[in-house]
């Protein structure tokens, strides 16, 4: 790190965020000590913070109070992670229903409120506390630390971004904290050749000594580096996330780029894992969250996954008193890890690979392909007007954009019918597109909603 990255890493962060009222740096040291607490240490944090979590939603959420009363159960019977499984799921649309229900009477009360990009195919929006939020902060910064990152580093973004421009006293601001903090944000969502020459050019021109990308974005970019032989710079660690990361594809960015660390989270509750120096599964992030690998019976009851056994995860969020989740049944599949010792010599336990992430790329009108993930995006903006979503890229290449409009079928304003062909102009333009509004759209055989299905060309 240079004499500015250090300063930035020294001062200027460590002030920054003291400024904002944000207990950020302190967090952080407390989870470079905890990293290192042993399987039993681990286990006590979690248990007590689980304690207080259970108290609070039961006295002071109508939902969580009933769901106890209805079992017999007290907050009492909740001394352990291993005593969850005594609370039923909470699944995505309950969680939906749920959220004035499950929302505290009492402090603290939500100091952020985002919508889930809905990557598992149904947005949602989420609020959560100060504390939740700043524990947020710091375990990202942790995860991301074991791929190197530090405040301070050049970073480059290669993520996907929405429509909505802020107005120019927050864009000022923004532009001003990316320059200060020296995070350069590059839109991933067009992938043609073209595109892919002026994002290298970008990383010449800017040398990052960090990327953080989707996962698939990389991999496309990095093919694109090996294909015509542009790597013209040293080891660069890339951070993937977004999607799962496939063996084929970490191969390519770690040959165009440097060592490749996957990691695992979403808007509901930020870092859930990340992947260390020894490439071994992705850690949990144990002091904020209870992360279970669940598998379903023929019965309807479930059970824990067994090490190397697949299954759906399962969260709960320990520092959100604002608006608990309690169990909360994200969409996802992962494989469940033994709860052994990882080689770097952490107990955090571990999760991976994460299965059903990875949403399939488009073509465009030139037959050039476009990330499928900017469609969740799209869904941001329409979160108060659909359930669910489905785009379907057909053999003749014109675009089905399935909806479960919240008030029925038939029933999406004009205004947002006009959004989706707006949105679909600007990043696939040229093809026609299609607008269907449904009851349901059902899971895939997997259980699985498949977000972006492209059959291929006929």
């Amino acid at each position: 790190m240079d004499l500015y990255g250090r300063l930035v890493h020294d001062v200027l962060f460590p002030g920054f965020e003291a400024a904002r009222g944000r207990p950020t740096v302190g967090l952080m040291r407390d989870l470079d000590r905890t990293q290192w607490a042993s399987a039993d240490e681990l286990h006590a944090i979690q248990s007590g913070l689980l304690r207080r979590l259970v108290r609070h939603a039961y006295h002071h959420t109508p939902w969580y109070k009933a769901r106890l009363d209805e079992r017999g159960l007290t907050p009492d019977d909740f001394r352990t992670p291993e005593d969850l499984h005594k609370l039923p799921l909470l699944e995505r649309d309950h969680a939906r229903g749920s959220i004035d229900a499950r929302t505290s009477d009492a402090p603290p009360f939500a100091a952020v409120t985002k919508v889930t990009s809905g990557s598992t195919g149904q947005p949602m929006k989420v609020s959560y506390n100060a504390e939740s939020r700043h524990w947020r902060d710091a375990t990202r910064w942790r995860g991301y630390g074991w791929a190197g990152y530090r405040p301070g580093m050049k970073a480059l973004h290669y993520w996907g971004f929405g429509l909505t421009v802020p107005d120019r006293k927050a864009r000022w601001k923004m532009n001003l904290d990316r320059a200060l903090n020296r995070n350069n944000y590059v839109d991933c969502t067009i992938r043609s050749d073209e595109r892919l020459a002026e994002v290298v050019a970008e990383v010449r021109r800017f040398q990052p000594e960090i990327i953080v990308t989707y996962s698939q974005a990389g991999a496309y970019l990095a093919r694109h580096v090996l294909r015509t032989g542009t790597r013209a710079w040293g080891e660069i660690p890339v951070i993937v996330g977004a999607e799962r990361l496939l063996e084929h594809d970490r191969q390519a960015i770690t040959a165009a780029f440097g060592p490749t660390f996957e990691t695992y989270g979403s808007r509901e509750f930020m870092l859930t894992a990340a992947e260390c120096d020894a490439h071994d599964g992705m850690h949990e992030s144990m002091e904020t969250q209870i992360t279970e690998i669940i598998v379903r019976n023929p019965d309807g009851t479930t059970r824990a996954a067994r090490p190397g056994e697949s299954g759906e995860v399962v969260i709960t969020d320990l520092h959100n008193l604002a608006v608990p989740h309690l169990r909360y049944v994200n969409g996802d599949i992962a494989v469940q890890r033994p709860a052994d010792r990882c080689a770097c010599g952490r107990w955090l336990q571990r999760i991976g690979p994460i299965e059903g992430r990875t949403l399939e790329n488009l073509r465009d009108a030139a037959g050039q392909p476009v990330g499928g993930t900017f469609f969740a995006v799209l869904f941001l903006y329409l979160v108060d007007h659909c359930l669910s979503y489905q785009v379907v890229q057909h053999a003749d290449d014109h675009l089905t954009v399935r909806v479960v409009p919240i008030a029925g079928p038939g029933k999406l304003p004009a205004a947002q019918h006009q959004f989706i062909h707006d949105f679909c102009a600007r990043y696939v333009p040229g093809l026609p597109v299609v607008v269907e509004e449904l009851a349901d759209i059902p899971p895939g055989p997997a259980g699985k909603r498949r977000l972006v299905v492209v059959e291929p060309r006929a």
